[in-house]
């Protein structure tokens, strides 16, 4: 739950309110009655206006700064790849299982017995 007096930035509008999404705001007051789907209400200065919203349609602004950074973090990291022909790198951002690989790489030289590997592939049958 958001703290009064957050900046928040609107990132959707799910009751359809014309809400100005992107614009920051400001929490100030809880919504606490249990028959309402609104959260929070909200003081958006640009339009010098409150609004009532639910909690999905604000989110903090540091988190978003974040997002953003890990994107564009990503992105570089996909360029390095391609632009040094990096192939584990590039599979490793791209399909986020580049441990799982070397993990399957290990386990397929080491010699298993009869009932290890049925015991394995029933617990990859379960996943």
């Amino acid at each position: 739950m958001l703290r009064l007096g957050e900046k928040v930035v609107i990132v959707a509008d799910a009751f359809e309110q014309n809400l100005p999404v992107g614009e920051y705001g400001f929490i100030i007051a809880y919504d606490r009655n249990p028959d309402n789907a609104f959260d929070y209400v909200l003081r958006v200065p640009q339009m010098n206006r409150n609004f009532f919203v639910p909690a999905g349609d604000v989110d903090l602004e540091e988190v978003l700064l974040k997002q953003e950074a890990e994107r564009v973090e990503r992105e570089a990291l996909i360029d390095y790849a391609l632009a040094t022909h990096n192939e584990k790198l590039f599979h490793h951002l791209m399909n986020g299982d580049f441990q799982a690989v070397e993990e399957e790489e290990e386990t397929a030289d080491e010699v298993m017995s009869q009932a290890d590997f049925i015991k394995q592939v029933n617990l990859r049958a379960w996943i």
